[in-house]
């Protein structure tokens, strides 16, 4: 195992903002062959002959269901030949980044995520921690990969989890799975904490909400961050969900560092979906997919040399 610590620095419009969506991802199928074509050659250092091209890194944040938007990025990427060197996840984004990182078809995660519920991960055992326990994570990681440590899986990756006894970000690069999985998607309040090499893990949006200085860490030159804004409900239905407006509130008003260290931000539209809204799997992927199409063109910008400037 090996680890670093990091210190914190109404429906029918909804079907139209999807069918919208359809349009431009139709719109863009022209242009991404093209640009297909110039990444892939940027990928085999063809544009480059006299020197290594970047590593380029993917941190993926956190989310709950809102996270299958990840699995439309990843789909989109892969589609314009946009090369993954190295990938580090906070929550769900660590569920989905250990999936990709092990080789599972992004096909195969869609199908998965469609018949998912909060039951596959998550049990309802209030108790003075928390509301539920997430031990049932490891069994539904099984189902998508039966790697269980890091050294499996393709490609590198890290995991990104809060450290809740000293306030700071601890990054998982080598062992065991399942537990640093657990912790980074202990959203507190809800589950309970994962003790796991004497440390207390919680969710390690706390501290990384979008993982960058993982990807970083893992030897990164450039790093694209796709990030998950949450939407308000008008009426909170249940104790998670006032747990996670509280969190989602502190989440905007904190100093979001990471900002200036990612060279390219992909912001799918999640905001008309609530947090355990596994049911719309099929429209957050192609949100998600169509946020990643809309960022091509900056992304062949920085892996052409040009870095996003970090006032913008």
């Amino acid at each position: 195992m090996s680890w670093v610590n990091v210190v914190p620095g109404p429906q029918s419009s909804t079907k139209m903002k999807v069918t919208m969506l359809d349009d431009k991802v139709a719109n863009a199928i022209d242009w991404l062959r093209t640009a297909r074509d110039k990444l892939r050659t940027f990928a085999n250092g063809e544009a480059h002959p006299s020197t290594e091209r970047p590593r380029v890194g993917l941190a993926l944040a956190g989310g709950f269901a809102r996270g299958i938007a990840h699995v439309g990025v990843l789909r989109a990427l892969k589609n314009a030949g946009v090369p993954i060197d190295v990938v580090a996840g906070t929550s769900v984004g660590a569920l989905i980044g250990a999936c990709y990182c092990a080789g599972v078809p992004l096909d195969e995660m869609q199908r998965i995520a469609c018949d998912t519920t909060f039951a596959d991960f998550g049990r309802w055992t209030p108790s003075w921690l928390g509301l539920a326990t997430n031990q049932r994570m490891e069994k539904y990681l099984a189902r998508f990969t039966p790697a269980t440590t890091f050294e499996e899986l393709t490609t590198p990756f890290a995991i990104a989890a809060t450290d809740i006894n000293a306030g700071i970000s601890v990054y998982y690069t080598r062992g065991l799975l399942g537990p640093p999985l657990r912790g980074s998607c202990a959203y507190p309040g809800l589950f309970v904490p994962i003790q796991f090499e004497d440390r207390t893990l919680v969710d390690g949006f706390l501290t990384a909400p979008v993982p960058v200085e993982g990807a970083l860490l893992l030897g990164a030159d450039i790093v694209i961050a796709v990030y998950l804004e949450a939407g308000n409900l008008e009426h909170p239905r249940t104790a998670a969900d006032v747990i996670s407006r509280s969190f989602t509130i502190i989440q905007r008003h904190a100093d979001l560092a990471w900002r200036q260290q990612a060279d390219v931000i992909i912001e799918p539209d999640v905001q008309p979906f609530v947090w355990d809204d596994f049911t719309r799997t099929n429209d957050l992927v192609a949100v998600g997919e169509a946020a990643a199409i809309a960022a091509l063109p900056q992304i062949l910008e920085v892996l052409g040399g040009e870095k996003r400037d970090s006032a913008a």
